[in-house]
């Protein structure tokens, strides 16, 4: 006859509380959809700004000539404004990504010579941007609100003093 075998409990380990979640990192987003341009020539301009702070940013993109340059100048603007409701340090926002995918497609037929015709495709874009919080703030000057106020310091720094008249023409110009 078999000995009965005393089964025994496995030991509890004692529970680990699982580990507190991180705190993702703080991040502002903005769209724009439909954009009647061709994603490849947008993602161009994209290139250019990616991982740059917000100044450098709109200082690249204002200085470039494309279309694609003003859309995305008005998508970060808006992604800069939705930072600051939620309450970022506008200071040290930086543009974490940025990127360009393909929106549909208008298909038109172009004719041809002896009875063809040729397809003509005409693409839109749809851009996200997503701008977070960097380790510094971003000296560097720049950006739209900021140009129009150097613009407005500089017109009134311009302006002529008035000229000190001599006794005469003073005299000369108040009976005139």
């Amino acid at each position: 006859m078999k000995k009965p075998v005393k089964k025994t409990e496995p030991e509890k380990k004692p529970k680990q509380e699982p580990a507190a979640p991180q705190p993702k990192a703080r991040e502002a987003r903005a769209y724009v959809r439909y954009i009647r341009m061709s994603p490849r020539k947008m993602r161009l301009v994209i290139d250019t700004v990616r991982r740059q702070p917000i100044p450098e940013a709109f200082a690249r993109l204002m200085a470039l000539p494309n279309k694609g340059a003003r859309f995305l100048e008005k998508l970060i603007a808006s992604a800069a404004a939705n930072a600051k409701v939620l309450g970022m340090d506008s200071s040290r926002l930086y543009v974490a990504e940025v990127r360009a995918d393909g929106g549909p497609t208008m298909k038109r037929h172009m004719s041809r010579s002896m009875g063809r015709a040729d397809v003509m495709l005409k693409r839109m874009t749809h851009v996200s941007v997503v701008l977070k919080e960097g380790e510094r703030k971003w000296e560097t000057p720049g950006g739209p609100l900021q140009a129009e106020e150097q613009e407005s310091d500089a017109k009134a720094k311009t302006k002529a003093p008035a000229k000190k008249l001599g006794k005469k023409k003073a005299a000369a110009g108040a009976a005139a």
